[in-house]
């Protein structure tokens, strides 16, 4: 059983930062692309950015500029640091890790944007 573990949510205010970590097995760190999903209610599951074995990065539009993917090797952690946090960031967010046809998840960590 693979195991992802995230921390790092939490409640924070409009044009805040938060920074999340995703924790994974060496095996899989090193070769499978680690990712962050993210749900808000009432809508699917969508893809926040990701970060490849080799380093290349991929961001969806609306976080480009305030959030950023990074990873450190030694660790086997993946971070997803998150300034000018708005209210429509509201969700669960979910590690993912996937390579070929393996897909894992992490259980998920709430981060609600709220004044």
């Amino acid at each position: 059983q693979v195991q992802l573990v995230e921390s790092g949510g939490g409640l924070v205010q409009p044009g805040g930062s938060l920074r999340l970590s995703c924790a994974a097995p060496g095996s899989i760190f090193r070769l499978y692309t680690m990712g962050w999903y993210r749900q808000a209610p009432g809508k699917q599951r969508e893809l926040v950015a990701h970060i490849t074995s080799g380093g290349s990065t991929y961001y969806e539009d609306s976080v480009k500029g305030r959030i950023t993917i990074s990873k450190d090797n030694a660790k086997n952690t993946v971070y997803l640091q998150m300034n000018s946090l708005k209210p429509e960031d509201t969700a669960v967010y979910y590690c993912n890790a996937r390579w070929r046809g393996d897909v894992y998840w992490g259980q998920g960590t709430q981060v609600t944007v709220s004044s």
